[in-house]
C-alpha cells in the first residue's frame, strides 16, 4: 500500500498533476496505435485499462473533490468502459491513505493531543481511504470505534479543482458558463459542507435519530467530545461493503431483506424527513449476514425545498402525466422546459423527459419491483446514451432541470444501482405521500394553480 506525505493544495500543483497524467494517457495511444500496426484485431481493453490505471493514480493523489468525481462515475456503469468504472470503484474505500506523521499531526492541531494520548489504543494504519478521509480504528473504555481524519488541505482545494473541471463540462455538455454556474454552485456548496466534520457529525445524529425505528437499518454512535471539524469519532460497526458481501453467496431473501431497508431508509427520508442522504455508493454501507444494512457516513445531505419536492414527485403520479396541460406546467417548474423554448424545442425535451422519467418512475407505480431484472438496468443505460447523441438536446445551450435535481437524481441513480448489484426483489408500497402531493400542487397559487 502506498502512503501519502503530502498533499497538493494550490491550483498550479494539482493542474501540474492533471496535465502530467494527460502525458501519460497520450503515451498509452501512442503505444496502442504501435501495437495495432501489427494486429488490426486488437480492441481497446488494454488501452482503457492503462488510461483507468493512470487516471486513477492521479486523483487518489490528489483527493477531495477530484477523487470524487471519480467515486461519483464508478457508480454510473453506463458512461465509461468497465475498465473505468472497475478501477474508478477503489475510490469509494481504497484510496491511497496518508502516513502516520500526517496523521498524528491532524490530532494535534485539532484535538489538541496526540492519537494515543486520546484513546487507549489507536491503530495509525488506516482501515480505510477513500475521497474526502481515512478511517482508522481506535477503543475507548472498551469500545471499538471508527475515527474518519480529513485529509489536509482538502477544504482549500475544492475551489481550484472546480476552475480545473469548468471548461472540461462546458465542452462536454455544450452549455454555458452562466448555465453551468447554477449547477457548479450545487456541487461547490455540498463539497464544502463534506469537508466540514461537525455538520457531519450533526446530521448523523439527527437523521439516523429519526430513522431508529426502521427495521433492518442500524447507525453508529457518534461521539462529539471526540471529534472536530476534521476528525469525526464514531462506534465501529461490523458488516461487508457490497462486493464483499456479495461474494458471501448471500441467499435471495437475505439481498431482498437488504434491499428492502434501503429502499424504506431512503423513502422514509425524502417523504418525511425532506432531507436525504444523498451519497448513496456503496463505500457508505455495511451489509450483515443477518440481512441488516450499517450507514456509516452522512457528509452528503441534501434538504429538499417543499416546493421543489412536490413538483419533482407530480412527475411520477399517472394523475399528473395523464394530464398534458399539468404535465407540461410541472415540467416548466422544473425547468425542463422554458416558456421561450420554440414548439419544436418544446416537443424535444417533453418527449425525452417523459420517456426517461415514465422508466425510472416505474418501481414507484407498482406494489413490488424486481430490480434484478438486467433489462430494466439496461434500458436506464441505453435511454441516457440516445438522449446523450440526439442532435437536438445535444445542441440546445441552456441547461435543463432545476439545480436540486442534481443531488435527488443522484440519490436514485445511486439507489437504483445498489439494488440492482443485489439482485433486490422489494415491496415498493405505493405511499400515502402521492395524495399529499395533488393536494399541494392543487393548492399552490404561487406556482402551477392551475392543477
Amino acid at each position: 500500500m502506498k502512503y501519502q506525505e503530502k498533499i497538493a493544495t494550490g491550483k498550479t500543483e494539482r493542474t501540474l498533476q492533471f496535465i502530467g497524467t494527460g502525458a501519460k494517457i497520450g503515451g498509452n495511444y501512442v503505444k496502442y496505435y504501435a501495437k495495432k500496426i501489427f494486429n488490426n484485431d486488437l480492441d481497446k481493453t488494454e488501452l482503457h485499462s492503462d488510461n483507468a490505471e493512470d487516471i486513477y493514480n492521479t486523483l487518489s493523489d490528489l483527493k477531495g473533490s477530484a477523487l470524487k468525481v471519480a467515486q461519483m462515475l464508478s457508480m454510473d456503469k453506463g458512461i465509461l468502459p468497465q475498465e473505468y468504472t472497475q478501477k474508478f470503484a477503489l475510490s469509494q474505500y481504497s484510496a491511497n491513505p496518508l502516513s502516520g506523521p500526517l496523521v498524528i499531526k491532524t490530532f494535534q492541531k485539532y484535538l489538541g493531543n496526540k492519537p494515543n494520548e486520546i484513546f487507549d489504543t489507536f491503530n495509525l494504519n488506516a482501515s480505510n481511504a477513500a475521497s474526502i478521509g481515512q478511517v482508522h480504528t481506535a477503543t475507548k473504555d472498551g469500545v471499538k470505534l471508527a475515527v474518519k481524519i480529513q485529509y489536509p488541505g482538502i477544504a482549500q482545494s475544492i475551489d481550484s479543482d472546480m476552475r480545473i473541471v469548468k471548461p472540461i463540462a462546458k465542452m462536454m455538455f455544450q452549455i454555458t458558463e452562466k448555465e453551468l454556474e447554477k449547477y457548479f454552485n450545487e456541487v461547490r456548496e455540498k463539497l464544502i459542507e463534506e469537508t466540514n466534520y461537525t455538520i457531519e457529525l450533526n446530521r448523523g445524529q439527527e437523521i439516523s435519530l429519526a430513522c431508529a425505528g426502521l427495521e433492518n437499518v442500524f447507525f453508529p454512535k457518534y461521539y462529539p467530545e471526540l471529534s472536530s471539524e476534521k476528525i469525526l469519532t464514531m462506534q465501529w460497526l461490523d458488516g461487508s461493503h457490497l462486493a464483499d458481501f456479495l461474494q458471501t453467496n448471500p441467499t435471495q431473501e437475505i439481498k431482498n431483506k437488504i434491499g428492502q431497508a434501503l429502499w424504506d431508509f431512503y423513502n422514509f427520508q425524502i417523504h418525511q424527513l425532506k432531507k436525504v442522504h444523498a451519497d448513496p455508493h456503496p463505500g457508505n454501507f455495511l451489509m450483515t449476514a443477518e440481512g441488516k444494512v450499517g450507514v456509516i457516513d452522512f457528509g452528503c445531505v441534501k434538504e429538499i425545498p417543499e416546493n421543489f419536492y412536490n413538483y419533482y414527485f407530480a412527475l411520477i403520479l399517472p394523475e399528473i402525466r395523464e394530464n398534458k396541460e399539468k404535465l407540461e406546467s410541472v415540467m416548466q417548474y422544473l425547468e425542463m422546459v422554458f416558456p421561450n423554448d420554440t414548439e419544436k424545442v418544446r416537443t424535444v425535451f417533453k418527449d425525452a423527459f417523459f420517456m426517461m422519467t415514465n422508466l425510472l418512475a416505474s418501481p414507484f407505480n407498482t406494489p413490488t419491483f424486481d430490480f434484478g431484472d438486467k433489462n430494466y438496468i439496461a434500458k436506464i443505460y441505453a435511454m441516457g446514451e440516445a438522449l446523450a447523441q440526439n442532435p437536438d438536446i445535444r445542441n440546445s445551450k441552456e441547461a435543463r432541470g432545476s439545480r436540486h435535481m442534481l443531488y435527488i437524481n443522484r440519490t436514485y441513480f445511486g439507489l437504483y444501482t445498489l439494488l440492482h448489484e443485489l439482485g433486490a426483489n422489494i415491496t415498493t408500497g405505493l405511499g400515502d405521500w402521492r395524495l399529499s402531493i395533488i393536494k399541494n400542487i392543487s393548492g399552490n397559487k404561487d406556482a402551477i394553480s392551475q392543477l
